[in-house]
Order: C-alpha cells, then structure tokens, then sequence
C-alpha cells in the first residue's frame, strides 16, 4: 500500500500544482475581462479535474482489485461520489479565490474573515460527511475491506492535496493594502 500510496502523490503532485496556479490566476493583477479571465479558468481546471480522475481511478484500480462483479458495482457508486465531491471541490476553490480577491484589495476584515472560516470547515464537513456516506454505500454494494481501501486511498489524495494548498497560502492577516 505504501508504494502505491507513494506512487499516486508522485504522480497526483503536478496536478496539485497546476491547481494551485489557478489561484494565482485567479487572484493576478492583470487586467483582463473577469468573464472571459473566469471562463478559461474553469476550463482548465476542469481539465485538471479529469486528468487527476484518470489517476484515481488508476490507484483505485491498483488499491482495491476488484473482481469484474465488484467493479460493476463499485464504478457506478463511484462516478456518483465524484459528482458530489466536485460540488465540494468548486465550493473550495471558490473560497480560495475569494480570501485572495480580499488580499489582493485589502478588505479582508473581520466579518468576511468569519464568513469565509465558516464556509472553509463547512466545506471540511461535507467531505467526511460525503466520504461516511459513500463508505456505506459501498460497503453494502462491494464488502466493508474495499470500501475501507476506497476511503483510505481517497484519504490520502485528499491529504496530499491539502497539503500543497496549504503551503501556497499565505496567512489570514488583517487587510492588506494593494500594491502599486
């Protein structure tokens, strides 16, 4: 499990990385249409979203080795999951950009602060709250071993992410005067 585990954050790692250029890309000072600046931003991180799909599904593949019965009744459960966890994901990105919006003008104060903090750990709860629901679903369809290896593996991506979001962020300071 280790060497796969490892295997997976080497080649999840570009991705996080990509992923956290869009805040930047989000957040730059260039002036440019926000309609057209927020278009290509949701298009290339939906492309970042299916190529980071393509490599779970192939450390699922490898984590779990599910019989042809199985796989025929884990998949669809799956393709549902990352339905719901990519609500979850826009929301957070959403959140991300707006902390970086508020920087990058200097009106992170105390009320949106608290907004933002409020939506973050709900954001949080929904994800174990989603990973609970889904355990449980797939423990009925496929067996409660496999559905524990879907929710560590899907752990440790999810670990692996944060953690790169996490050491891009710059810390929550008062408000920020804009650069000249």
């Amino acid at each position: 499990m280790k060497t796969i585990a490892y295997n997976s954050v080497i080649l999840l790692f570009p991705l996080a990385l990509s992923a956290l250029a869009l805040t930047g890309c989000a957040s730059s000072g260039e002036k440019k249409p926000q309609v057209a600046q927020d278009d290509a931003v949701h298009e290339y991180f939906q492309v970042l979203r299916s190529d980071f799909n393509q490599t779970k599904i192939r450390t699922l593949n490898q984590v779990m080795k599910l019989t042809p019965e199985q796989a025929e009744k884990f998949w669809p459960i799956y393709r549902h999951y990352e339905q719901e966890l990519a609500q979850v994901g826009d929301r957070k990105l959403a959140l991300i950009r707006e902390f970086f919006a508020h920087r990058q003008k200097g009106t992170l104060d105390d009320a949106n602060s608290r907004d933002i903090a409020t939506r973050w750990l709900q954001t949080g709860q929904d994800r174990l709250d989603l990973w609970k629901k889904y355990y449980e679903k797939i423990s009925q369809a496929v067996s409660p071993i496999q559905a524990g290896q879907f929710l560590q593996a899907e752990n440790q991506m999810a670990l692996f992410i944060d953690m790169s979001i996490a050491s891009e962020m710059p810390l929550v300071t008062g408000s920020t005067p804009k650069r000249q």
